[in-house]
């Protein structure tokens, strides 16, 4: 019936000219073209389209096969598919290449979740074909090409480990392959384009294949597992796309330092339009300094004349953005670009002045790894550290954190007191100010003290150090000056709060014990909770109560062994 249809309507428009078409003619086209494909009469639809008497009817209306076509192409069936496969190359050949396009992207667009990476991978070669035929006028095409694929690529879940990309489940990376092959005749266009010095006819088209390597770096491949793989010999496919997007970003003239270094550069404040936001993205930009100054990508063409304080300053503006988001993966790129910056930067080489930039001060609160956070102390020279360690241990609330700056004023003041050493930071007046940041208890009597376990230690610790290398007659630190305000803001509210603590556990030790003797006689175990640290723990045997009750109280004991020992020191150095 659809085949007769259609056969009836082919021999009528046989005899009209291409502008005589009518609306129903292309209505009755489309709709018993498409009956004919889903009863899979393709053969017969084959020979309609290559009868050269039909050339014409074709031409005008052929590209309205197209989503019936390659919906018979993606169900693979080996009785149609080279029938349906060469279908689709006579269209290529005969139609309107505008209209074939719009065809092929709408079947982009409109593909299911579970059938994306495989149309796209059926249909890049047939729209590399049209493109090419567009001469000239195809920039705004590719452009809009490549933005369909990657806003449909970008709906594919990421493999992030080796085996998730080997096994590439969603396609993922067929795509993103698939994708470079597409863009390459565009890519050397361009290049010849600046070889042979005649950039202007392409400027239209370099801007838009750079516009598609910055969204490939914010997505998917800031998101992607880029390491060098060791036992593997070729590079991982995502490794190998990385690469390339670098590659096709110097082949079409593009400066790398110039994007690196933008954001530090720009004098722009206010937001531009959406299309120069999208050309210097902050996420794809810190994922170009993350493949450059992490992965050696493009190094080569990197000139080496910034010093390494500049690319310190311009890549921690890069790993603060990376730094704000919550993927591991990307998390982890922060942390290697961070690490990789600091190693290329001399210590005791970066001034003050870069403390005033609000990200120097933000980024390492952000760190987990302490290596990294040492070297992030490391490279400041003297004043800088004091500065750093003064702003942290205002704004920190980490005492793991503050007890890792402790240990570090400490190894700067042992520096500080060295003969001929004149490090002026780290004694006398300017030390002040950081010890009454160090020696209190932030909420006095009523601090936790083993939650503040890390930082009540380490001040403790300085402390008793201070006191025993600083002679009093010396007084280089300011330390025995300062011993009054010490003993009021530091040593008597950790005493109180030390009673406190130990009468408060010594009661729930009690009480635990007389409980576990009650249930013991009933023959029951029940399982309690208890808060440590300001923490709730999870439920546990009573047993398992009584060992994290008495270690606490060891913990006490420890903190009191400390005090006890620097109260001695002081006694004995008032009675002299």
């Amino acid at each position: 019936m659809a085949l007769d249809q259609l056969t009836e309507m082919i021999q009528r428009c046989r005899v009209i000219p291409e502008d005589g078409f009518k609306v129903e003619d292309y209505e009755i086209f489309q709709k018993a073209g498409k009956n004919c494909l889903e009863e899979m009469k393709t053969a017969e639809i084959l020979d309609i389209i290559k009868e050269e008497k039909n050339k014409v009817i074709i031409k005008c209306m052929g590209w309205n096969l197209l989503g019936p076509l390659i919906k018979i192409v993606l169900k693979k069936d080996k009785t149609s598919l080279q029938h349906c496969l060469s279908m689709l190359t006579h269209i290529l050949e005969l139609c309107s290449p505008k209209e074939v396009l719009l065809g092929l992207l709408e079947q982009i667009e409109d593909a299911d979740m579970d059938k994306i990476a495989e149309t796209i991978v059926l249909l890049l070669q047939p729209l590399q074909t049209v493109l090419l035929k567009l001469g000239k006028k195809k920039p705004p095409s590719v452009g809009m090409s490549l933005s369909t694929i990657l806003n449909q690529i970008s709906q594919l879940p990421v493999p992030y480990t080796q085996e998730q990309e080997e096994d590439d489940a969603h396609g993922l990376c067929q795509c993103c392959v698939a994708l470079l092959t597409f863009t390459k005749p565009f890519v050397e266009e361009v290049q010849q384009s600046y070889t042979n010095k005649v950039v202007g006819d392409m400027e239209e088209l370099r801007n838009e294949l750079l516009k598609f390597c910055i969204k490939c770096l914010s997505n998917p491949l800031l998101h992607a597992q880029l390491e060098k793989v060791p036992e593997v010999a070729d590079e991982m496919p995502m490794r190998r796309v990385a690469t390339e997007i670098v590659e096709i970003l110097c082949c079409t003239g593009e400066s790398l330092p110039a994007l690196i270094f933008h954001r530090l550069l720009s004098k722009k404040e206010e937001p531009g339009f959406l299309e120069e936001d999208a050309k210097y993205s902050k996420d794809s930009l810190a994922c170009l300094s993350y493949l450059i100054f992490v992965q050696h990508m493009g190094m080569d063409k990197f000139p080496l004349v910034f010093s390494p304080e500049f690319i310190l300053h311009c890549n921690i503006l890069h790993i603060e953005t990376l730094m704000k988001r919550k993927e591991e993966s990307v998390l982890s790129k922060a942390l290697d670009l961070f690490e990789k910056t600091l190693l290329r930067t001399n210590q005791n080489s970066v001034t003050v002045q870069f403390l005033e930039i609000t990200c120097f001060l933000s980024v390492p609160q952000r760190t987990k790894g302490l290596q990294i956070f040492q070297l992030y102390i490391d490279i400041f020279d003297v004043e800088g550290k004091h500065k750093l360690f003064r702003c942290l241990l205002e704004v920190s609330h980490h005492a793991g954190v503050e007890g890792y700056i402790i240990q570090n004023i400490k190894k700067q003041i042992d520096l500080a007191l060295k003969p001929d050493n004149g490090n002026l930071w780290f004694s006398g007046a300017a030390l002040l100010p950081l010890l009454r940041l160090v020696l209190f208890l932030p909420q006095g009597p009523e601090t936790d003290l083993l939650q503040n376990l890390d930082r009540i230690m380490e001040s403790l610790n300085l402390l008793r150090y201070l006191l025993i290398r600083d002679k009093e007659y010396d007084n280089q630190t300011g330390i025995w000056t300062e011993l009054y305000k010490i003993e009021d803001n530091f040593l008597k509210p950790l005493h109180t709060g030390l009673n406190m603590s130990k009468a408060h556990y010594e009661a729930e030790l009690k009480n635990t014990k007389e409980n576990k003797k009650h249930r013991e006689s009933k023959e029951e175990n029940p399982l309690c909770t208890l808060s440590v640290a300001g923490e709730k723990l999870p439920n546990m045997t009573t047993e398992m109560q009584l060992q994290v009750l008495q270690s606490a109280m060891f913990t006490f004991d420890l903190i009191e062994s400390v005090l006890a020992r620097i109260e001695e020191i002081i006694e004995v150095k008032a009675k002299k």
